[in-house]
């Protein structure tokens, strides 16, 4: 049968549980296990698509449009396969299935309670991915923090779980903290112990501990650890802080997580992981031989996790090019025409972010029109490929009112409308264009000779799109639409002529990179980036020698 591990959090949040979740999934898929990662997120939101990305990060999309928790991206990242629906669930999915159940009657006049119903209908999603025996293992990642209210009806799940399969089938893995406090220089134990004693109040234990830290765990401590958290000494695990998320894998190998769950599950331990591609991906991470900086252009910079995927996505396409890139957060509130040339004349390359809304938005084309008049490569992401068409209809083909009807409704040079189908709905939540669409390329294009083929397929989170009224005018003045979708003719991208590298997309193509494949945007962005850089150091040092000639 299918087995489960569970993955819990204690002490403070943030510590990192998609990480150590997709990092054991990784080490299991390596030594030849079918192995999925689902989240189970406690808000009641019914999914993160309408909450602001300062509260939650960024909304990842999944191939079949599911909106959900940004680990879902980590999962991907780390696994190289596809998520979906199933993978995310949230508290208010659990409760909106059960009230509707409730209301068509199917509980046959029973009081509707957390415990069963709630409680059996968490279980029911935990085992979904597993019936079709499609994996070996399904790890489930509960998120918050144990000793929330809103997570103990997880908790309680989980604790049904382990009593009706039993040990051999169902594992917990708690992430905890043992702190250092500097002035006493001494790890201190006692969180993670009253973390598992909180779980152990709601009749949870955990069969593994993974202890995040920042100096190393000696035997005497690690058996202090086993002692009064009922564990044993071989499965408390040292979680040292890493250099990049990308090194975890290796550093929980190194610590035999992966060996230790297996025997756990009773599950045969004989192959070694085989980890080649990711050495060979960290080894060019860790020693680049060149750098490039790039500018992102957005409205969240204040939170990294806004633009998680993009951040990641850079990081892949750094690696393939063999060059460390340094991300410069530019706040696009706060830019304008005069500011422009002194907070972006140092980068070799600029990325305008997606997102909603009128605010930052004229920071956003100031910046645009940086890239295009200046020949600094240019790489638009949904919003950002929107408003480089405005940016362009306003400079160059003398459209001064042009815009997006998102932020000038009244607008009569909307070059940027509501798709149609879009104007009918109402609600909110999960009803934007959403998940993978087929996209036909040119084959003379840029964006064909990137991908190498004239057929791709991409992922999409929006409501607007180009106004193709205007097309011809853009296409006649070298702005080509040389993307679109086969069967709507919804532009998906565009190129502007007699530029080094200048593309906007209507899709999210950091939603596709992953360690093993890097997304060609995103290499061919960066490597654009690096030859700029060589470039303007070759003006540079031509100028230099003329003026000492």
């Amino acid at each position: 049968m299918t087995k489960y591990i569970f993955v819990t959090g204690g002490v403070t949040s943030s510590l990192g549980k998609g990480i150590i979740a997709a990092s054991l999934a990784k080490l299991l898929q390596a030594r030849g296990f079918r192995t999925t990662i689902q989240k189970f997120d406690p808000y009641i939101n019914v999914d993160p698509g309408t909450l602001n990305p300062y509260e939650h990060g960024e909304c990842y999309v999944t191939e079949d449009g599911a909106e959900t928790d940004l680990d879902l991206g980590h999962y991907e990242r780390y696994l190289n396969t596809y998520t979906s629906q199933a993978n995310n669930v949230t508290t208010g999915r659990i409760y909106q299935h059960v009230i509707n159940r409730e209301r068509e009657g199917a509980y046959l006049g029973k009081t509707v309670q957390v415990i069963p119903h709630i409680t059996d209908e968490i279980k029911r999603r935990v085992l979904l991915l597993g019936e079709d025996k499609k994996y070996d293992i399904v790890i489930t990642e509960l998120g918050g923090t144990v000793g929330d209210i809103e997570s103990l009806p997880y908790i309680e799940a989980v604790r049904q779980l382990k009593w009706e399969m039993g040990n051999s089938n169902c594992l917990v893995v708690h992430l905890t903290l043992i702190p250092y406090l500097r002035a006493a220089k001494e790890l201190k134990t006692k969180p993670t112990q009253h973390s598992v004693k909180m779980m152990s109040e709601h009749g949870l234990l955990p069969d593994v501990l993974v202890c995040r830290t920042e100096e190393p765990l000696n035997d005497d401590l690690k058996r202090k650890v086993a002692l009064f958290c009922n564990v044993t000494q071989d499965a408390v695990i040292e979680a040292l802080d890493a250099d990049t998320i990308y090194r975890v894998p290796l550093e929980m190998m190194t610590e035999k997580l992966d060996l230790i769950c297996l025997q756990k599950l009773q599950m045969p331990t004989g192959i070694e992981p085989d980890l080649t591609k990711w050495k060979e991906f960290l080894n060019k991470l860790r020693y680049p031989k060149t750098k490039v900086t790039v500018g992102l252009i957005g409205k969240y910079v204040e939170l990294q996790d806004a633009y998680k995927s993009i951040l990641e996505a850079m990081i892949h396409a750094g690696a393939m090019n063999e060059c460390k890139v340094e991300v410069v957060n530019i706040h696009s509130e706060y830019l304008t025409k005069e500011t422009a040339q002194d907070k972006l004349q140092k980068l070799d390359a600029i990325l305008v972010a997606p997102g909603f809304g009128s605010r930052g938005i004229e920071g956003k084309i100031d910046a645009i029109r940086y890239a295009r008049v200046n020949k600094v490569p240019f790489l638009g992401i949904c919003l950002g490929m929107q408003m480089a068409c405005v940016e362009f209809a306003r400079n160059v083909l003398g459209m001064p009112l042009a815009h997006s009807t998102e932020m000038d409704p009244d607008t009569d040079q909307g070059v940027i409308c509501m798709m149609e189908e879009q104007k009918s709905i109402t609600q909110k939540g999960g009803t934007m264009r959403l998940g993978s669409y087929d996209c036909t390329l040119l084959p003379d294009s840029k964006a064909a000779a990137i991908y190498g083929s004239t057929a791709i397929a991409e992922r999409h989170r929006h409501r607007y799109e180009f106004n193709s009224q205007y097309e011809k005018a853009f296409e006649e003045a070298g702005f080509v639409p040389t993307g679109k979708n086969p069967k709507t003719n919804l532009v998906e991208i565009v190129e502007l002529k007699d530029h080094p590298f200048y593309i906007g997309v209507q899709f999210h193509p950091e939603y596709k990179s992953t360690v093993e494949n890097p997304h060609p945007l995103f290499v061919a962005f960066i490597g654009a980036a690096k030859v700029a850089q060589e470039q303007r150091n070759a003006a540079t040092k031509r100028l230099f020698e003329k003026s000492n000639a």
